[in-house]
């Protein structure tokens, strides 16, 4: 890991595709924080319940208690003002308005981890992911392995048959995939994105 600026905020954003252990570096981090004795709060998408309603659970069972939310403006109204660092699980389900708080967050000295998925199950960037990966000091990017030929995966196949970009699920729902594996719904075939959820 880069040296951290001092007396200022950053952003760190980690990302990838499905099963690359971006939640599970998200926990890493936040771990070292709370055993650096820094004050720290965990917020999470409230429609992702997959493991647990009340934290963020890594596809290994990895977990850390989180606060769940609805918009992304709910971190400003529930941040404490002692806290340090703010760590951001599956934020591309929070929408665009996550990229104001995000540098609202850092401007007030703060330390922020978001980890979420850049791409969608066709392969195309999910926004706000693009914006946030612009604005970071530091960018990590996981890789899954491909589950049909073993290469590094970057691409989250969905096997379900649901056409909606927003999906939640994990083992049975999506596989990682290299470009060469994963198959895309042809873009006449797609409906438009789903904005409800991003209210």
């Amino acid at each position: 890991m880069h040296q951290f600026p001092k007396d200022i905020g950053w952003v760190e954003v980690i990302c990838g595709s499905m099963f690359s252990g971006k939640t599970e570096e998200l926990i890493r981090r936040i771990k070292r924080a709370l055993y650096g004795k820094q004050k720290v709060q965990v917020f999470k998408p409230g429609i992702d319940n997959r493991y647990d309603d009340l934290a963020v659970v890594s596809h290994s069972q990895l977990k850390i208690v989180a606060t769940p939310i609805t918009r992304a403006q709910d971190i400003l109204q529930q941040l404490k003002p002692e806290t340090e660092v703010v760590g951001i699980d599956e934020v591309q389900f929070l929408g665009p308005d996550v990229v104001a708080v995000v540098e609202s967050l850092a401007a007030k000295g703060i330390r922020v981890i978001c980890a979420g998925l850049d791409q969608d199950y066709q392969g195309r960037p999910f926004e706000p992911m693009p914006q946030l990966l612009a604005i970071a000091e530091y960018i990590t990017k996981e890789l899954a392995i491909c589950v049909v030929c073993g290469n590094p995966a970057n691409r989250s196949q969905r096997t379900s048959e649901s056409q909606e970009r927003v999906v939640i699920g994990a083992a049975g729902a999506y596989e990682a995939r290299c470009r060469k594996c994963h198959v895309a719904v042809p873009v006449e075939a797609t409906p438009p994105q789903n904005l409800e959820l991003f209210k």
